[in-house]
């Protein structure tokens, strides 16, 4: 049941992001910009296709690179499936919150106004902690490995790109951005 779920997660993710970039894309708002600025982002999707087919492997009994996982519990499953539910909603929440501001990458060429309300109040970045949240929530119904090898690097992938962003904000919000940095955690 848990495996189930944690699955579902990733097609609730994929779902929500891509209605939301279609909803946009009827009112005029071209929401994918993901890899103009940096083309190495390219080099993303495989990994998260990978990472994909790697949850349903194991929620499915796929043929899979490698079973061996650390001590399962179903109790750290469950915490896993409400990490998973958690993430789905503060992703949600976000959607929400930005509005037509919304993008996936950083858009030089259309910016739209700095969100600061909803769930931004309460953290800059909670897209990607939802996404993490819901890695951690995967890693913990299915404890592979491989799954904590993928925590860790969009651990520092994340950051990495929320360093990019903060640069980008910074430099077209100026003082505005910095009030709002000094108002709000990057992360919680």
């Amino acid at each position: 049941m848990q495996q189930c779920l944690a699955a579902l997660t990733i097609l609730l993710l994929l779902g929500m992001v891509l209605a939301r970039v279609a909803l946009l894309r009827r009112q005029g708002v071209r929401a994918m910009n993901f890899g103009k600025q940096d083309k190495t982002d390219f080099l993303i999707p495989p990994f998260a296709f990978f990472y994909f087919y790697l949850v349903f492997a194991d929620a499915f009994g796929w043929p899979t690179v490698s079973r061996q996982t650390f001590v399962a519990s179903g109790a750290a499953a469950w915490l896993g499936v409400l990490f998973c539910l958690t993430g789905l909603l503060f992703l949600f929440w976000s959607l929400v919150s930005f509005g037509r501001s919304f993008r996936v990458g950083i858009d030089d060429e259309n910016p739209d106004k700095l969100v600061t309300g909803g769930v931004f109040a309460w953290s800059r970045n909670p897209i990607y902690l939802a996404f993490w949240l819901i890695l951690l929530g995967q890693f913990l119904v299915f404890p592979n490995w491989l799954l904590l090898v993928y925590l860790a690097a969009a651990t520092w992938l994340f950051h990495r790109q929320i360093r990019r962003e903060e640069v980008h904000l910074a430099q077209r919000y100026g003082a505005q951005y910095a009030d709002y940095c000094a108002r709000v955690r990057r992360y919680l």
